[in-house]
């Protein structure tokens, strides 16, 4: 094997002063038999944060230039056998004597009853009344009853560690680091809670929750919770109509706000918004930057409705009773309103506890807020296992937020691939000490390999836990773990207790193709409030192996060797934009409203070098209209930032006279993006 020459290293940006050395201890690796050692060891001692990417992309092809792709892609991680035997995994596989990961994972879905009654002793759920079965199957798997004859309010399961540790960290841009205890953030749920009964509110209410990631929005979702009523979650970048879309979905009696958020040059105002949107009573919490000046007739500011009692016994509650409902986008118009119940969090707490290697002392970290799945599975993930959050009040964007992680602690930080692409085009890592990172995370897009092996080298290396799953199954169906080699951008394994298949287009097993899951599983939804489950779910699905029943999901998955995979998207006409599910649909309605547009279609499509995506619109004018690709971008943009969020932005529009349709005259997205495809080449 040829030698590596100093100057190598020198081309690609290590310093003058270290080339000779570098080269020295890389040649004694190179001489490893095992790659994966070999690599192991020169990310641990030869290569730092500092180093330029170029070289540490160097290295890692040079380490791994003779590994076979028979063997899947090549790893940036590879865990140390002390890593794998102090992992949550490992003590799974001891008390289940499992000799190895898959034999876990096998055991897992098998015998998938005795999987969830360990977790749930695991976790320390709490009950009032036992469970005389793991789940009911009367109706078939496609509608299981969990945890029959239980009784439980999911919230005290939040609130079963020590009372003294840390339950959140957080801090505005420009503010101090402040903590809330578990018993502190326990006795503002608990004036929550006693709040919603002394203004009327009643078990099974509806409470939306417009909001920031704010202490108050945690506690307000606890306590709304922890008082028998339900959360309607509403993202902070929604404009008044989807506010109103979701409020009447949810039929919410009234909604928990903000006055305003203030990010940087920026100001959202959230009172204003949930007025226009004609919403039911608004408590509003202050911001400190603007109060609101005055509120409507019957809202509350935040400190009128909180009570000063706060002692408050949780309401018991069924199982499969609504604790939440969220909402994600699918083909139609109108946002899918997924309730989760009060065995979902254990689906989240689950996911955390074993692909993430959560434990308790931790401190999480994902940029998210309570509108998307994200935001109720960090309080669930980090609550059950006695972990604390970090919150952060400004952009996650900027290097504020970059500094932010290493002074809170945080030992496992999530990401969406499009924010870990503007670290890397700004810098914002630079000279941020990231050491203390244990485990990164990556959901709501397609990952680039490039971006997530940059975000690794930031790190000093650690494994980044892609995890895929959805709104309707409350977690992940496919992720990774901390006792597999992490290579940048792929999976390792599906979920543990979750089974899934791959079909080719003929419904055959297949490397390549659409995923279904097979069911049942905690965490999976059980209806829908808008919309016939069945029909979505599991009509024109095709059978499993022995007649099973499968789960239809939408995504495409394929198996890339070495028991890895890849994403490859949706499936149906969803896209992912900015890590949030839109119906193509529901901005097509939008921007074909703009003057001048008589139809358009909205297509997503990769970002060159990146796994983001990009909203692409094609459109056809009206007759007579003077319609520039400028005026439209423009009109479209304006739109869509009144009219849905402010997190979306028009990439690229493309005039065009007709749009290709079928026979039923439905438009056929899949040839625009072949189309815009080849127009890019």
């Amino acid at each position: 094997m040829d030698r590596i020459e100093s100057t190598e290293l020198i081309e690609h940006g290590a310093p003058e002063s270290e080339a000779t050395e570098l080269a020295g201890k890389l040649n004694e690796c190179l001489a490893m038999p095992d790659p994966c050692e070999a690599w192991q060891f020169t990310a641990a001692n030869m290569l730092r944060p500092e180093h330029p990417l170029s070289l540490h992309t160097f290295i890692h092809n040079t380490v791994f230039r003779s590994w076979d792709p028979e063997q899947g892609p090549r790893p940036a991680w590879v865990p140390s056998r002390d890593c794998i035997k102090s992992s949550n995994i490992a003590a799974l596989m001891k008390e289940t004597g499992a000799k190895d990961y898959d034999a876990l994972y096998s055991w897992s879905v098998e015998n998938w009853d005795q999987f969830w009654d360990t977790v749930i002793r695991r976790l320390n759920v709490r009950f009032s009344a036992p469970y005389s079965s793991i789940v009911d199957l009367s109706d078939g798997p496609e509608s299981p009853v969990w945890l029959p004859d239980a009784a439980l309010n999911i919230v005290e399961s939040c609130f079963s560690r020590e009372d003294d540790l840390p339950a959140i960290v957080y801090k505005e841009a420009d503010g101090e680091m402040e903590t809330v205890s578990l018993s502190q953030l326990e006795a503002l749920c608990n004036r929550v809670a006693n709040g919603l009964v002394e203004h009327g509110f009643q078990k099974g209410d509806c409470i939306g929750i417009d909001m920031p990631m704010t202490v108050e929005a945690v506690a307000g979702y606890l306590g709304i919770i922890k008082a028998g009523c339900v959360v309607v979650s509403i993202a902070d970048s929604f404009m008044p109509e989807q506010i109103a879309t979701r409020l009447r979905l949810g039929k919410a009696k009234a909604v928990l706000t903000q006055d305003v958020i203030v990010r940087g040059n920026t100001t959202t105002r959230l009172y204003d918004n949930v007025v226009a949107a004609e919403a039911p009573r608004a408590i509003v919490v202050s911001s400190g930057e603007s109060a609101a000046a005055g509120l409507r007739a019957g809202d509350l500011h935040w400190e009128q409705f909180l009570s000063d009692d706060d002692v408050f016994d949780a309401v018991t509650c069924k199982p499969m009773d609504h604790a939440n409902i969220l909402f994600s986008s699918g083909t139609t118009g109108e946002p899918k309103a997924i309730p989760w119940n009060h065995t979902t969090p254990i689906k989240c707490a689950a996911d955390a506890w074993l692909h993430h290697n959560v434990k308790q002392g931790d401190v999480l970290a994902w940029p998210t807020n309570l509108g998307w799945m994200m935001g109720p599975w960090l309080i669930s993930a980090a609550l059950m296992n006695g972990a604390t959050m970090a919150l952060y009040g400004g952009s996650p964007i900027g290097a504020g937020f970059c500094k932010f992680v290493e002074e809170a602690g945080v030992t496992m930080l999530g990401v969406v691939p499009s924010l870990v692409s503007a670290w890397r085009r700004s810098g914002s890592v630079k000279g941020c000490n990231w050491k203390g990172i244990e485990v990164f995370s990556s959901t709501g897009e397609c990952s680039n390999a490039s971006d997530m092996f940059y975000l690794m080298s930031r790190a000093g290396y650690r494994p980044i836990i892609e995890y895929c799953g959805g709104t309707e199954i409350g977690g992940g169906y496919i992720t990774g773990t901390v006792v597999q080699p992490a290579a940048p951008a792929t999976f390792s394994t599906p979920a543990l207790g979750m089974g899934m298949t791959i079909l080719d287009d003929a419904h055959r097993e297949s490397e390549q193709g659409e995923l279904y899951i097979l069911p049942p599983s905690i965490g999976l939804s059980t209806e829908l409030l808008n919309q016939d489950h069945f029909a979505v779910y599991f009509k024109d699905a095709p059978q499993g192996k022995d007649s099973g029943i499968l789960r239809k999901h939408g995504d495409q998955i394929a198996h890339c060797g070495g028991g890895y995979y890849r994403a490859h998207g949706r499936v149906d006409d969803t896209m992912n934009l900015a890590g949030i599910k839109f119906g193509s649909a529901e901005l097509e309605r939008i921007v074909g409203a703009v003057d001048g547009v008589q139809e358009a279609a909205a297509i997503a499509v990769e970002r060159r070098g990146a796994g983001a995506k990009r909203l692409v619109i094609f459109a056809v004018a009206s007759d007579g209209a003077e319609m520039t690709k400028a005026k439209a971008m423009k009109s479209m943009r304006e739109a869509i930032k009144s009219r849905l969020s402010s997190a979306i932005r028009v990439s690229d529009v493309v005039l065009v006279d007709s749009l290709p349709k079928t026979a039923s005259n439905k438009i056929i997205r899949r040839e625009l993006r072949r189309q815009y495809a080849e127009s890019r080449s």
